[in-house]
């Protein structure tokens, strides 16, 4: 899990500009720092099975971001370690929810819908591409420069 705190870490760097917000008076600045507020993101790790790393990867390019979007998540980025073993098995990505209780609803969405149905299938005719998966959620810091 050190690894992915680092690589947080640089995604925040990385991500400044990407969720800056001007803190003005106005009651919109107001509203937009409320929502701020209430905002996760969530951190997941999925290990795949040996050999079907490169099927993951496809099935994200080619379907998961865009349902994740249709389906209320916003993508933020997607990473693969560069050392062995992890890179040859290992997608790390983070997206982010509204709230907790939108995530909830997303994820809902999400596994119902039937195009991520179809596509799950598609990708596992040969059997299941991931092993494992392992989600975080988080909070941005006060200070941090991704809010």
């Amino acid at each position: 899990m050190t690894r992915a705190l680092r690589l947080l870490g640089a995604l925040a760097l990385f991500g400044a500009g990407y969720f800056a917000g001007t803190r003005g008076e106005t009651t919109a600045a107001s509203a937009a720092q409320a929502a701020a507020s209430e905002r996760v993101f969530e951190l997941r790790t999925y290990t795949a099975h040996p050999g079907r790393n490169a099927d993951v990867l496809r099935r994200f390019r080619d379907h998961t971001t865009y349902l994740f979007e249709k389906n209320g998540m916003k993508n933020i980025a997607y990473f693969v370690p560069t050392d062995t073993p992890l890179s040859q098995n290992t997608l790390i990505y983070i997206i982010a929810h509204p709230s907790r209780e939108a995530a909830t609803r997303s994820w809902a969405a999400f596994r119902a819908d039937s195009a991520w149905i179809k596509a799950r299938t598609a990708s596992e005719v040969n059997g299941p591409i991931v092993l494992r998966t392992q989600s975080v959620f988080m909070k941005a810091t006060d200070f941090s420069p991704i809010q």
